[in-house]
């Protein structure tokens, strides 16, 4: 196939830091798969979640993680049952482009025009068959088959027929695919052809396959406790979890948002170079705090842990429902400082009135694709696209810095033009503000272009690829 499967339109439900390229599609027309459907397939729960959330990703345009949560939780599905169900989603959706090369070469018919429940089945047995050990190819099969002939009795055969051979020569398939064009590693690593090509030119041939391959492993288990409610010493006591630093690296799968401990505000699913973005900031007990683009509220609630809960912290976010979502956040994690405005960043804030300021503006994305599945497939998060309003938001933010205060530039992509660009050009234009060094304390995440800054790589530093730099006004 080559090019990876045709995007879908524009979606409308998009978080505050979430602005990415649309995931693979099946033909216009599908029938699409209901939110709450009804009877399941009797073959694995773990599969049939697996199933109905990759049917509703490609077909609804639905959010990877929540589709997941929602599937398990009404299924009930238990930990280990959850932890599968997780690896056969994420997986089949990441490698969506190389397992529909797969199919075309096996069933002798462009992937787009099979019918979507026949193509998610095919989808979510290759994924097994290439990619899983531990999975007997029998089980791989007949499963699939079973799911399929749920929704398309019709079309079980071809399923039967193309995993039969998939069984015996898919890992052929996958294993001879060269990577050596930013074209065929996108094909080979399952990634648009764009993002191939942008980190080929920015980080060359050789860390851009070594990034396109980590972003098809698991994401870090990482939880960051709630230092206003516990320790770390003593949740990790209660979960199975170690500590590392300020972190703690979850040993076992772990349903997070289901927990006590969760609804305790106790413990806030974080990366650890998500953790650095309020470290760097470094905001002292009693100052003014702004946070801009605030939503879900990360690390708006570590500035307050880290603030003592002493202070004043103005958390702006635009859209209504995501600010209120903040509001909650905010009180079960008991930091009380916040003051949730609901408003556009990009827009003046008080002139000179922060002793620090957060600018978090919406990005591509780029560094959290293991754990964002259908980051990678979805369009509007393109760098260029982007630019333009997250140095609206930077020049928003710098106006609110009083005279000595600092401002943290923070993003969650590999990308120059969103990033080093972007400091670089306010730079040019602001001569109150100079950059500061963040290294220091992390110099295995030295910027490779701009010495001051921070940039961590998912294959490197096992963590998600963050970009920090902090200006202070002179």
């Amino acid at each position: 196939m080559g090019r990876g499967p045709a995007p879908l339109a524009e979606h409308s439900n998009v978080d505050a830091h979430t602005q990415s390229e649309r995931r693979p599609h099946v033909k216009a027309g599908a029938s699409a798969v209901p939110a709450q459907s009804g009877e399941q397939p009797r073959s694995g729960t773990a599969r049939a979640v697996a199933y109905a959330v990759v049917r509703r990703v490609f077909e609804q345009d639905a959010w990877a993680d929540r589709a997941l949560h929602g599937e398990a939780r009404r299924l009930r599905l238990d930990a280990r049952e959850r932890a599968l169900a997780t690896q056969l989603a994420y997986g089949t959706v990441q490698r969506a482009a190389t397992l529909d090369h797969v199919i075309e070469r096996l069933s002798r018919r462009p992937a787009a025009k099979l019918d979507p429940p026949v193509l998610a089945a095919l989808r979510l047995g290759v994924f097994q068959l290439v990619f899983l050990d531990r999975v007997p190819p029998h089980a791989a099969v007949s499963e699939s088959v079973e799911l399929a002939k749920a929704d398309a009795p019709r079309g079980a055969g071809l399923v039967n027929a193309v995993l039969r051979r998939a069984a015996r020569e898919a890992r052929r398939i996958v294993a001879a695919l060269p990577d050596a064009t930013p074209e065929q590693a996108a094909l080979k690593h399952s990634h648009p052809e764009w993002i191939a090509r942008l980190w080929f030119d920015a980080l060359g041939p050789d860390q851009a396959r070594a990034l396109m391959e980590a972003d098809n492993r698991p994401a870090e288990a990482v939880l960051r406790p709630n230092a206003l409610r516990t320790t770390a010493t003593d949740l990790a006591a209660r979960l199975p979890a170690h500590v590392d630093g300020e972190a703690l690296i979850l040993d076992a799968p772990f349903d997070a948002f289901s927990s006590p401990e969760w609804e305790q505000g106790l413990f806030m699913p974080q990366s650890r170079a998500a953790m650095a973005v309020a470290r760097a900031l470094a905001p002292a007990p009693g100052e003014r705090v702004l946070d801009l683009c605030a939503a879900p509220g990360g690390k708006t609630t570590h500035l307050a842990e880290l603030m003592r809960n002493e202070g004043e912290i103005v958390a702006v976010e635009r859209h209504a429902g995501r600010a209120e979502a903040l509001r909650r956040t905010a009180r079960r994690m008991g930091a009380s400082i916040v003051e949730v405005r609901t408003g556009d960043a990009s827009q003046p804030q008080e002139r000179e009135a922060y002793d620090r300021v957060l600018v978090d503006p919406p990005c591509s994305d780029l560094g959290t694709l293991a754990s964002r599945p259908d980051a990678r497939w979805r369009k509007a998060g393109r760098p260029q696209a982007l630019q333009e309003l997250q140095s609206r938001i930077l020049a928003a933010g710098a106006e609110a810095v009083r005279p000595g205060g600092s401002l943290v530039y923070s993003t969650c992509t590999i990308s120059p033009a969103e990033n080093e660009r972007v400091v670089e050009a306010f730079l040019a234009s602001h001569a109150e503000f100079e950059a500061s060094d963040l290294t220091r304390d992390v110099p295995a995440w030295k910027h490779p272009t701009m010495p001051l800054a921070l940039q961590t790589l998912p294959h490197r530093d096992r963590t998600d690829g963050f970009f920090i730099a902090r200006l202070t006004r002179r």
